[in-house]
C-alpha cells in the first residue's frame, strides 16, 4: 500500500510533468504546412514499402524482399543500400551524404558525380533505412509560387527518386502539398487532452492522501 510520502511525490512528479507532456503533444518534425506522400514504388515488390516521415522530414525504406535495393542520390550516383540480408549501407563519396544532414537546402542540391567506385559504409543491419531527402519538401523561402491562398489545400509538385530493385530500374514517386495554414481559431487537442489527463492523475493521488489523512485521525 502506498504511503501518504509515496502518494504527495507521485502528485508533485504528475503536476510537474505537466508543461513537458504539453511539449511533446505540440511537437513536431517537418514543417506541418506541407504534406509529402508517396503514390507508387515501382517495380511493386513484394516486401519493399516507402513512406514519408514527418509530413515532409524524411523518407523510410523498409527492404523485407530478399533482393538488393540502391537508392541514387542527386546525380543519379549510387547513394544507400539495403541488401537482401538487411544490410544497410551509405556511399561515402555520395554528395547526398552531407547534403542530406541539412534540413532545408536554399537552392537545389548541386549536381556532382563522385569520382571512383562506391565507398560502401555499413550502417546497421535492421532492413530499414531513413533519410532526410531534399527531392521530396519545399528547399526555398517563402512560399511556393502555386500556392495563391494560404488557407486552401495546393499541390507544389511532383517529386521522383530514383531506385535499382535487384536488377531492375525503379523510383519511389510521390506528391508535395500544401495543406494550409491553420485557423487562428484552431484548438491544440492533443496537448489539452495530455493536460487534462495528467491533471486528473495528480488531483486523484492528491485526493487519496487527503483521504488517508482523514482515515488516520
Amino acid at each position: 500500500m502506498p504511503t501518504p510520502r509515496r502518494l504527495r511525490r507521485a502528485a508533485a512528479i504528475a503536476l510537474a510533468a505537466l508543461p513537458l507532456a504539453v511539449a511533446s503533444a505540440a511537437a513536431h518534425e517537418g514543417d506541418p504546412q506541407y504534406r509529402s506522400v508517396v503514390t507508387a514504388v515501382s517495380p511493386a515488390t513484394a516486401g519493399l514499402r516507402v513512406e514519408v516521415l514527418d509530413h515532409d522530414d524524411a523518407l523510410q525504406l523498409v527492404n523485407r524482399s530478399g533482393t538488393t535495393i540502391v537508392v541514387y542520390g542527386y546525380d543519379r550516383e549510387p547513394y544507400a543500400r539495403v541488401l537482401a540480408d538487411g544490410t544497410v549501407q551509405v556511399n561515402e563519396r555520395s554528395p547526398a551524404v552531407t547534403l542530406n544532414e541539412d534540413d532545408h537546402e536554399a537552392e537545389d542540391p548541386p549536381a556532382s558525380a563522385p569520382e571512383g567506385p562506391p565507398r560502401w559504409r555499413t550502417l546497421d543491419r535492421t532492413g530499414r533505412f531513413e533519410w532526410h531527402d531534399h527531392r521530396i519538401h519545399w528547399r526555398k523561402d517563402g512560399l511556393p509560387p502555386q500556392v495563391t491562398d494560404r488557407t486552401q489545400e495546393t499541390k507544389v509538385f511532383d517529386w521522383r527518386v530514383p531506385l535499382r530493385v535487384g536488377g531492375h530500374a525503379g523510383a519511389v514517386a510521390g506528391t508535395l502539398t500544401w495543406v494550409g495554414e491553420p485557423s487562428s481559431s484552431s484548438f491544440p487537442t492533443a496537448a489539452v487532452v495530455s493536460l487534462v489527463v495528467l491533471a486528473l492523475l495528480g488531483l486523484a493521488a492528491v485526493a487519496l492522501v487527503r483521504r488517508r489523512r482523514g482515515a488516520g485521525e
